[in-house]
């Protein structure tokens, strides 16, 4: 399994979505992840839009295995729900 983060500095949720996905990834063979700073990257609101293909108001946006699931609140469920995350 494979995630992407979309997000940006100083954003909580951003940051909560990393330290979820480290915590996977110490904890499972099948986890890992890569972080994009969409700010670092130059990656606009509507490049942004274009990849997860609706309107987007807000980051972090996270793809599991190239399939969008929303942001860090539908990653933690997801997470929990399908990963063994209790945190």
């Amino acid at each position: 399994m494979f995630v992407v983060i979309f997000g940006r500095p100083g954003c909580p949720f951003c940051v909560r979505a990393k330290e979820i996905a480290e915590t996977l990834k110490e904890e499972r063979d099948d986890f890992n992840f890569r972080y994009v700073d969409i700010h670092a990257e130059g990656i606009s609101k509507a490049d942004l839009e274009k990849t997860v293909g609706k309107p987007v108001e807000t980051v972090p946006q996270i793809f599991i295995d190239q399939e969008h699931v929303g942001g860090c609140t539908e990653f933690e469920a997801y997470a929990k729900e399908n990963l063994g995350l209790y945190q």
